[in-house]
């Protein structure tokens, strides 16, 4: 005969709680203007993006800037090219997430865009020896680079060029480095058959090559103008 003592205890009750899986639908217009404002900008880069307006410049978005920073501070990113200065708005992005001994190389075919970025660049606090200002083509400049020793290449040039920077790109950069595209998605025709303009066409071509290489692992990331992103093996 068992005692109260020799009863064993009894078993925990497990308890297994299942909700409904919940869909949050795909994004408005009000939700991609809300990510957009979350990037907030001061001063200096409102004067940047007015001043990119001001010569004719798509400078990237809020959006697509907080997202270059993330980047370069997630890589711990000390060495970056850019193709395409601007007016530095995109460099000031880059250059808030690098370590802060990483030097920017940023290349423009246009002197006086590189002169007014120049200018942001300091007012935005960052020493001149940050930066490795470059004037000339991009195709021309990119050969005279150093092979593997970049963290991540940031292309906001001309849409014909992607492709050809994209396979310098893979050169350059380090294993682990990111390449990142800036207008990925055409201007929102990237996948209707029937836009057959050289960029889009040029855009598609990139899209598809990275994608289908071993030498990447991408995505395709819809903020401001799109930004193909990927990360060399």
């Amino acid at each position: 005969m068992c005692t109260g003592s020799d009863r064993a205890s009894p078993l925990p009750t497990e308890v297994v709680i299942v909700t409904a899986a919940r869909s949050f639908g795909a994004p408005t217009a009000q939700s991609v203007q809300f990510a957009e404002a979350y990037a907030a900008e001061d001063i200096v880069l409102q004067t940047a993006r007015s001043l990119a307006h001001e010569v004719g410049l798509a400078a990237v978005s809020p959006g697509a800037g907080s997202v270059l920073s993330v980047l370069t501070a997630a890589g711990s990113a000390k060495a970056v090219v850019e193709i395409g200065t601007g007016t530095g708005v995109s460099g000031v992005w880059l250059l808030r997430g690098m370590r802060a001994d990483g030097v920017l190389t940023t290349i423009d075919v246009e002197n006086e865009h590189q002169r007014i970025a120049r200018r942001i660049f300091q007012e935005a606090g960052f020493a001149a020896s940050r930066t490795r200002i470059i004037t000339g083509r991009a195709l021309d400049v990119l050969p005279r680079l150093a092979d593997g020793v970049y963290d991540l290449v940031f292309v906001d040039a001309d849409a014909t060029e992607f492709g050809a920077c994209a396979d310098a790109a893979l050169r350059l950069l380090r294993r682990g480095g990111i390449l990142v595209v800036n207008g990925a998605l055409a201007g929102g025709r990237i996948s209707d058959p029937s836009a057959r303009d050289v960029d889009t066409i040029t855009i598609r071509e990139t899209v598809k090559a990275v994608r289908e290489s071993e030498d990447w692992i991408p995505a395709v990331v819809p903020t401001g103008a799109g930004l193909l992103v990927a990360v060399k093996r």
